[in-house]
């Protein structure tokens, strides 16, 4: 059965995560509402991006009491959500992206590898685990965040290992608004999958983000595609698609991996 997968478009409240639970709660009654089984949130949601000094009181641990809060939110309206926090490893604080489930278990956690600019490389830690996954209703999800989907290597290493969704939620500014426009379509199409590309959107702080969240296709069509403010949107990621998608698509079967040695 094809999955309805909800992209939620929004800067939400940025600062008070009590706030952003409830934009959260609210988005989720409204999806599932609408069918969907999966809601995808966009990068450092709970807390919001541009935060700046607040990046180390807001940061919490993955099993934290927010994760906590978005699991009943998961439960009561019977879907499962994937949202981007500050998350608290010890010393250290990530950039990370969580995954849990209609029956409220915490699937997957992401910690960003490739961190964008000065603001992200003074106040997180990159994580060194490329490839993150999950099962959901039968389909492979694989996380990113954001810059990750930039590098081809990232979402090709999730090809070749069977992810079927890769979710990215994302913060993307002014002016690269052309990957979301230009550059997910050809990922999801170089590596037969279907992307969920969940930006934030409008002003906040230094940064001006652009909105244009997608679901792309193996196919390399776009199958939902947001504008430039708040906004819901809903897209079929389609196992039957991915399927003859992937039997016509030539280019995981022509690799030649013993040319690829030098990009390691």
């Amino acid at each position: 059965m094809p999955l309805r997968t909800a992209l939620l478009q929004s800067s939400g409240r940025p600062g008070s995560v009590a706030e952003n639970l409830k934009v959260l709660d609210e988005a989720a009654g409204r999806a599932a509402a609408a069918g969907a089984g999966l809601l995808v949130c966009p990068e450092m949601f709970l807390t919001g991006y541009a935060i700046g000094d607040d990046v180390p009181r807001l940061a919490e641990p993955a099993d934290g009491a927010s994760a906590a809060s978005v699991a009943e939110i998961a439960v009561r309206h019977g879907l499962a959500v994937l949202y981007g926090y500050p998350e608290r490893n010890g010393e250290l604080i990530h950039n990370s992206s969580q995954l849990i489930s209609a029956n409220g278990d915490r699937l997957a956690n992401y910690r960003k590898t490739h961190l964008f600019g000065c603001f992200e490389q003074e106040w997180f830690t990159p994580g060194d685990q490329s490839v993150v996954q999950a099962e959901l209703d039968g389909i492979r999800i694989g996380l990113l965040i954001c810059y990750d989907v930039e590098f081809p290597e990232n979402v090709r290493a999730h090809a070749l290992a069977g992810t079927d969704l890769l979710l990215v939620p994302t913060a993307q500014m002014h002016p690269f608004q052309f990957v979301a426009t230009s550059v997910v379509p050809v990922r999801a199409f170089e590596s037969q999958m279907y992307i969920a590309y969940v930006n934030r959107t409008g002003p906040e702080g230094e940064f001006e983000f652009v909105g244009l969240s997608c679901l792309a296709s193996p196919d390399g069509t776009v199958r939902t595609r947001a504008g430039h403010g708040e906004e819901l949107v809903f897209g079929e990621v389609d196992p039957v698609l991915l399927s003859a998608s992937r039997e016509t698509n030539p280019y995981l079967r022509d690799r030649r991996p013993g040319l690829y040695g030098s990009l390691a």
